[in-house]
């Protein structure tokens, strides 16, 4: 598969050393759309890629895929565009928040014929979460998250803190670089109106850990994701970049195992 890389920021980069250095043998990210043609050159020796800043040039490029990886804002400038003409993988999903980019995005690809990944990114348990929604059996879905508390607030805490409870919508407006996984998991089940979030600062952990709970007429469940960051970027979990991948694998093979 080609692919066509928006974004050379940590979780970019990183995509760049696994699929290109390394020499992935199913996967290969062609070109990569920045801004900045001189700030980012040497990533065409360093990784055998081809920039490009004009995005009709980028977008008509031999590619199969287009892999965001940048930030909301970029999504929400470009998706609209860039779905009408290709296969896309979405990083940033907290750009999803607005309702009127998500209901446009599903009419366009619809209309093309093409297709809008959302990987699951920091958490796990989607394809549950979407089988307990098969014929209304989910009533209720709660995201709690903790993450360090020195991540979230500038307050020197001894011990826990809520920072954050509300809704789904309500924790991406207030927290748009901690929570896009309220909004994977809400996309994925209830929706961001009625799924349950609380974020809260810890310091006494080193990881993010997001803990997912459900339930309605398939029964209970719970689960919890304990989080390594990526060593590129502490910022960004281990697990958020290796899903891309992951997901993008999975795309290639002919067996689908949970979905």
């Amino acid at each position: 598969m080609n692919i066509g890389l928006i974004g050379s920021g940590a979780i970019g980069r990183y995509l760049l050393e696994k699929i290109n250095k390394e020499k992935h043998q199913a996967l290969a990210i062609k070109c990569v759309l920045v801004r900045n043609r001189e700030k980012y050159q040497h990533l065409e020796a360093e990784y055998g890629v081809t920039l490009h800043t004009d995005r009709e040039a980028f977008l008509a490029s031999d590619i199969d895929m287009v892999v965001e990886a940048a930030n909301v804002e970029t999504v929400r400038a470009l998706l609209p565009e860039v779905i009408q003409k290709k296969d896309t993988m979405l990083i940033s999903v907290g750009a999803l928040v607005d309702e009127a980019l998500l209901e446009e995005t599903g009419r366009l690809a619809e209309a093309h014929g093409h297709k809008l990944h959302l990987p699951s990114g920091a958490i796990g348990g989607l394809d549950l979460i979407q089988n307990a929604k098969a014929l209304g059996n989910l009533e209720q879905v709660e995201l709690i998250t903790r993450k360090p508390a020195h991540s979230l607030t500038e307050e020197v805490l001894t011990e826990e803190k809520t920072v954050f409870s509300g809704k789904a919508y309500e924790a991406i407006e207030k927290f748009p670089k901690n929570m896009n996984v309220s909004i994977i998991l809400s996309l994925a089940g209830l929706g961001i109106r009625d799924t349950d979030v609380r974020l809260i600062a810890d310091p006494g952990i080193d990881k993010n850990i997001h803990q997912i709970k459900l339930s309605g007429g398939f029964g209970e469940a719970e689960l919890t994701i304990k989080n390594d960051p990526l060593p590129e970027n502490p910022k960004t979990s281990a697990l958020a970049a290796l899903c891309i991948i992951g997901t993008l694998e999975r795309l290639e093979e002919n067996i689908k195992y949970g979905n």
